[in-house]
């Protein structure tokens, strides 16, 4: 519990300590020309980094979790010297959802090696205290996430959040972004895999829409994307539990992918989709079976046989 106090009492002073410079440069950011607008655009993800690699220190230093990085062999159709990671290109990342952690997971697990992440989010978490108008100003794509009834009945919906990625990625092209998209579209639960008799067993479905924004809007930029698979070892810890400590080990899984020549040049909408909609089913075929893989690796049967 003790533990669990103090990480948080660290995290909210970071974060603090990270919107105090972050507001100031968003008041001034629009009375600048366009040309400073984006450099200035770019030293404020650079708090980002700030915000990550201060949060990495309390972790490391409180021993709230060990992170194993497992890393795929060199990708085919990537250039040999294309295959390293750098902070001077665009990626697209994908993941599994199970937690509110992922994200700290994920930024833990890539900060230093690829540009500051953004991700898609729900329009309510604008009036999180601090970390909601710190998002707004950094660019984050707030969306509506619209049910598909709403859509049905009202088919101009679809547009909303659609227009709001596509202002987004128009100032993700001015520097090196890293864009994160849970294609499950919410987090893995029993009962979310049961009420939509889900295709994989790990997995929820793949929701593809906003993947397909991201795509149509960054496909020149793009340098490949990661296939990113988190595996808690016991029970899937919620954030409070990740701050006491009660989450000691995480593997996370990284498998670079390049992006598909097909989806490199310009096509109909229906043809883009259908393309990215085959590529990914394949990507989370993959990823459920190594999932399961893995979860029998580790569960208790296992390792009492083992024994």
């Amino acid at each position: 519990m003790l533990r669990g106090i103090l990480a948080s009492l660290l995290l909210v002073l970071n974060t603090v300590a990270g919107c105090a410079p972050l507001y100031l440069m968003g008041a001034i950011r629009p009375l600048l020309k366009p040309d400073a607008q984006r450099n200035l655009r770019q030293r404020m993800d650079g708090i980002i980094d700030f915000w990550v690699a201060n949060n990495r220190r309390v972790f490391q230093a409180l021993k709230l979790t060990r992170l194993e990085l497992i890393w795929d062999e060199a990708p085919a159709g990537l250039a040999e010297d294309n295959r390293e990671l750098s902070p001077e290109r665009w990626y697209l990342v994908v993941s599994n959802h199970q937690s509110w952690t992922d994200i700290i997971i994920l930024q833990n697990a890539l900060w230093g090696r690829i540009p500051p992440i953004k991700f898609f989010t729900k329009r309510q978490l604008i009036w999180v205290p601090f970390l909601g108008i710190a998002m707004w100003l950094l660019g984050f794509p707030y969306v509506r996430r619209m049910s598909r009834e709403q859509i049905a009945a009202n088919p101009q919906l679809a547009e909303i959040d659609r227009q709001a990625t596509q202002r987004a990625c128009g100032t993700f092209r001015d520097h090196p972004t890293t864009v994160l998209n849970f294609l499950e579209g919410t987090r893995f639960t029993t009962e979310k895999h049961t009420a939509q008799a889900s295709r994989f067993r790990h997995l929820l479905n793949p929701k593809i829409g906003g993947l397909t924004y991201v795509i149509d809007g960054l496909r020149d930029e793009l340098h490949m994307l990661l296939d990113i698979t988190i595996v808690y070892q016991g029970e899937v810890p919620s954030f409070w539990d990740m701050l006491q400590g009660h989450c000691p080990d995480v593997q996370v899984l990284i498998q670079r992918r390049p992006l598909p020549a097909a989806l490199r040049t310009q096509a109909g909408p229906d043809e883009t989709r259908e393309q990215i909609a085959a590529w990914i089913e394949t990507i989370w075929t993959e990823k459920d079976r190594r999932l399961n893989g893995l979860k029998i690796q580790h569960s208790p049967l296992r390792l009492e046989s083992a024994g």
